[in-house]
């Protein structure tokens, strides 16, 4: 939407997402990110870590199932989304405000780490792609793809 602000950031889970169900039967995944800069001092010769920003995130829907399920504390992961502020009112009657991250995209960041993604058979995306991913144990399943599915073929030299 126009006007919310847009970020990517780069960072460690310091827990396990949590997985709830709201009172409207949404599900959500909350959980946060640590990111902590670093620069080289030349004067040490070493790496410094700076201070660590550590912010609050929510996934809903079938992105929070996913999230609970392929992310665990200490994985290094890249997320997108849209800032938002909420205010409330905390159990000591004192009014305070939070920015979190609404996520609408996440993953494992490969710079120090391997994954490995499989596609969903059903239920997931079913926008230009034509589809989303699925949980290691239904690929594992699926013996082959589908000859009209363009992410199941071997990659090669294309046809022009």
């Amino acid at each position: 939407m126009a006007g919310e602000t847009v970020i990517t950031i780069v960072g460690n889970l310091t827990a396990d997402p949590e997985l709830r169900t709201t009172r409207n039967g949404g599900t959500v995944a909350n959980f946060s990110i640590a990111a902590t800069p670093r620069t080289f001092d030349k004067q040490s010769n070493q790496w410094v870590d700076g201070d660590a920003l550590f912010l609050r995130c929510s996934a809903w829907r079938d992105l929070a199932t996913h999230c609970a399920q392929s992310l665990a504390k200490g994985m290094r992961v890249i997320a997108q989304g849209r800032l938002q502020q909420r205010s409330y009112q905390a159990q000591d009657g004192s009014n305070r405000t939070v920015i979190e991250l609404q996520v609408d995209e996440i993953g494992p960041s490969l710079r120090y780490a391997t994954a490995q993604v499989q596609k969903m058979q059903s239920g997931g995306y079913q926008g230009g792609n034509g589809g989303g991913y699925q949980q290691p144990q239904q690929a594992q399943q699926q013996s082959q793809a589908p000859s009209d599915d363009p992410w199941g073929a071997p990659a090669g030299e294309p046809d022009f």
